[in-house]
């Protein structure tokens, strides 16, 4: 972690933690300050209230600082609340930061995490609605999989829904996967910890750059949505209706140059209706499989045997579902809609017991919406 004891951080980094964590101080205030003082340690040389009142500062950033007697002092406390919830906290342009995000100008001076810190590889936000469908949780979470194999990380928002299956799809496969909440580390919503700690038990990664004490609200997830966007090198729109938080992420991306997907849907679904949108302005490109987002990421789909093998099946513990139509597949390429006639399942029942059977690693989808066993 990028924390332990106090003293590790130098008098600037320690000053910038404590202003960073009162409450309307943001990255502009702190540009203030530091002009205004000659550097950002000075702050820690007295009370606010004696220099805040002679600084061009936001009426919000003022009022905040001086009910505080002591910026070194909510330093202190910030790095005591860190140690206490064991997360690390790391500053733009250190290893564990994410280097795409430091590149995006609102990016935030420093982040709190949990979890093992950055690795180089390719990265795509995969986001979408709350309010979904079980098929539509299990193809996102079938794509999530698929692009963790093929050794792209995978990046969202711990919500529930389509984050949720995003990340679930990415770990199942032994996949990297980054989570930015709307909230800090040591307040998480009860379904976002659950996911944060399923992710964090197989070497996932949380992020938020609220300091501890700060709880989820309306304002907070725009905020993380930027960072989302700008921690990745592409941002896939898995689902969202027109009113749908994800086009907060899909708005981010195109301000910060990232590329932009989208997963089409039924012109009367509503929850695509976001999606359909994006598409037709020409804002998002189609994304319609796997081959879609490697392609904008500039690589290419590796082989069928680099796809990881688990440990060997307990068929007690596959859904009758899911064992009825791995008896029906070939081993060759099977059209959904024909797999759908031969199990006589419903689409979304269907969609999920293949989406088992792939985390499995007992089938392959290939283009087409087309699957053989392995």
């Amino acid at each position: 972690m990028a924390t332990g004891r106090s003293q590790e951080l130098d008098g600037e980094r320690r000053a910038l933690l404590g202003l960073w964590s009162i409450s309307g101080v943001g990255p502009k205030s702190v540009e203030v300050i530091c002009r205004g003082l000659g550097s950002l340690e000075e702050a820690l040389s007295g009370p606010p209230r004696a220099w805040a009142p002679l600084l061009d500062l936001p009426t919000v950033a003022r009022m905040g600082l001086e009910a505080v007697e002591s910026v070194d002092a909510v330093a202190e406390s910030v790095l005591e609340r860190a140690r206490r919830g064991r997360f690390g906290i790391t500053f733009r342009g250190d290893a564990a930061y994410p280097a795409r995000l430091g590149e995006v100008g609102d990016s935030p001076p420093l982040l709190f995490y949990r979890g093992p810190p950055c690795s180089t590889r390719r990265r795509v936000a995969m986001v979408g609605s709350r309010k979904t469908t079980r098929a539509q949780e299990a193809a996102a979470k079938t794509l999530a999989a698929e692009i963790g194999r093929q050794g792209v990380g995978v990046v969202s928002g711990a919500a529930e829904g389509i984050d949720t299956a995003s990340h679930e799809g990415a770990l199942l496969v032994g996949g990297e996967t980054w989570a930015f909440v709307g909230s800090a580390l040591d307040c998480l919503d009860p379904a976002v910890a659950v996911i944060t700690g399923a992710m964090l038990e197989k070497a996932g990664t949380v992020y938020s750059e609220f300091p501890p004490g700060v709880h989820a609200d309306r304002t907070t997830f725009p905020r993380r949505n930027r960072l989302i966007s700008g921690a990745s090198d592409a941002v896939l729109i898995v689902r969202a209706g027109e009113e749908s938080g994800a086009l907060i992420t899909a708005a981010c991306a195109l301000d910060q140059g990232r590329p932009l997907l989208a997963r089409p849907g039924e012109v009367d679904d509503d929850t695509a209706k976001g999606c359909n949108r994006l598409l037709r302005s020409g804002k998002a490109r189609m994304c319609l499989e796997l081959a879609d987002v490697l392609a904008t990421l500039g690589l290419g789909v590796t082989a069928t045997p680099g796809i990881p093998q688990g440990p060997p099946v307990n068929w007690e513990e596959v859904s009758p579902a899911a064992r009825e139509v791995y008896r029906g597949l070939a081993r060759e390429p099977t059209l959904f809609e024909q797999v759908m006639t031969e199990t006589r399942l419903s689409s979304g029942a269907l969609a999920s017991a293949l989406c088992e059977l792939e985390l499995l690693g007992l089938v392959i989808q290939r283009p087409g919406k087309r699957y053989e066993k392995t």
